[in-house]
């Protein structure tokens, strides 16, 4: 898969990156294409990586639609010299991300990531960024909420209330299996949310998450405890960069 668009560098500041998402912010297509795209299969991305270690484990499931089958595996892993900070994880993420989609040999119709897509307090998450460098529609399916507020959902399978911030709808709180948690979708880039609320809901097979993030997510724990012991060494911020608290206010640790 060759088709990435480099639509920026990687190695900026904070604050650099904020003015990257502000701009590239109005880039999203948030509709589906007429006719939209024909889905034959279907990828789940996600990353993982543990305290104090500064690699970053990236995998992409590419699975067939309506199956969901496995047809093809990738993965990627580096070192992440982006400090952590709230609101700015798609450019700790996105690096070793795309790294694994290069590895692909076929290209999905469409990918759901394990993050937010415009459900970001700058509207850009990590869905959404590399929904434009990828140039396919881009779903975001995360386990907890970064920003807004919402009803509460009923307990049934298929029920969904919006997700607002700031006045605007910026996603859907989809119960994905009977009173269980539910997930936060959000569109990504190229799709419309209710298409990509109906995507999330059938890729589901008894599980909280839509089986393309579910394996993907399987596959990139699998690849983390497989490596060895991390070097003792941690890369701290420039000095010039603002603290996070500048940026956003975001509760730690939240996907993006």
């Amino acid at each position: 898969m060759s088709r990435t668009k480099p639509l920026h560098s990687w190695d900026v500041t904070c604050r650099e990156a904020v003015a990257i998402q502000k701009i590239f912010r109005e880039k999203l297509i948030l509709c589906d294409e007429s006719p939209p795209v024909e889905i034959h299969s279907i990828a789940g991305a996600d990353i993982s990586y543990s305290r104090g270690d500064d690699r970053f484990f990236g995998a992409v499931v590419i699975l067939s639609w309506p199956a969901m089958e496995i047809l093809e595996i990738a993965s990627s892993v580096a070192q992440v010299p982006f400090p952590y900070v709230p609101g700015l994880l798609s450019f700790r993420e996105g690096p070793v991300l795309l790294k694994a989609f290069d590895k692909l040999k076929q290209r999905p119709d469409i990918i759901i990531f394990d993050g937010q897509g415009i459900a970001h307090p700058r509207g850009i998450g990590l869905a959404s960024h590399l929904g434009l460098f990828l140039n396919l529609p881009t779903i975001g399916c995360a386990k907890t909420k970064l920003v807004g507020t919402f009803e509460e959902v009923d307990q049934e399978r298929g029920c969904h209330t919006n997700l607002y911030h700031k006045g605007s709808v910026i996603g859907a709180v989809v119960r994905t299996k009977n009173r269980v948690r539910p997930v936060f979708v959000s569109q990504g880039h190229r799709i419309s949310l209710p298409r990509a609320v109906e995507i999330v809901l059938n890729c589901c097979r008894g599980y909280r998450l839509p089986e393309p993030v579910r394996q993907a997510h399987l596959a990139v724990n699998r690849l983390r405890e497989a490596a060895p012991p991390p070097c003792k060494t941690r890369i701290s911020a420039p000095e010039s960069d603002p603290a996070p608290s500048e940026i956003d206010s975001i509760r730690p640790h939240s996907k993006e």
